[in-house]
């Protein structure tokens, strides 16, 4: 005589959901996105894409349109040299040695605005110690964007500077930065 056999009951899965996820920049085609999404799941996040797109990438874009296009590493000076540019400019405009109008085409409205607006860090405005960027670090994460990151000396004292360049109608701009 056999013995009765149980068999396991059928492990319920939750079904497949479609979902609609927004893209960085519109299709190049008139056609909605869909990714399939399981119940429960967080909606994967779209790449990042900083800046404005290239115009060379937009169709049907004539060439005399307005507003900033977003420039290739091709196109672009060393960034190297365009972040101690940054990086000292920005600190001896803070220390009050120079106008803060001089950054003010090396950033984005944005952090010029903070600039201008915000709090100096006390140790830029005190003390006439001569101020001494150190060794710059540039890294390149995506094409026309650049990281960088200094030590600024002064008074026997260092200070950490971080900036994020982008590459903006042929030229860095700053859209991040932090003095600390």
């Amino acid at each position: 005589m056999t013995a009765p056999t149980r068999t396991a009951p059928p492990v319920a899965r939750p079904a497949l959901r479609l979902a609609v996820v927004p893209t960085p920049q519109p299709p190049l085609e008139e056609r909605t996105a869909l990714r399939l999404v399981q119940p429960g799941r967080a909606i994967p996040r779209p790449v990042h894409r900083p800046g404005p797109p290239p115009r060379q990438a937009i169709t049907g874009m004539p060439a005399d349109e307005f507003g900033p296009v977003r420039s290739t590493r091709a196109d672009l000076p060393p960034a190297a040299e365009a972040g101690h540019r940054l990086v000292r400019t920005t600190l001896e405009a803070l220390a009050g040695r120079r106008p803060l109008a001089h950054i003010r085409d090396l950033t984005s409205p944005g952090i010029y605005a903070a600039l201008v607006g915000g709090r100096r860090p006390a140790w830029c405005t005190e003390g006439g110690a001569p101020l001494v960027v150190g060794r710059m670090r540039v890294c390149e994460p995506v094409d026309g964007v650049a990281e960088i990151s200094a030590v600024a000396h002064r008074g026997g004292r260092a200070h950490a500077v971080a900036a994020r360049l982008e590459g903006i109608d042929g030229r860095w701009r700053c859209t991040v930065l932090q003095v600390g």
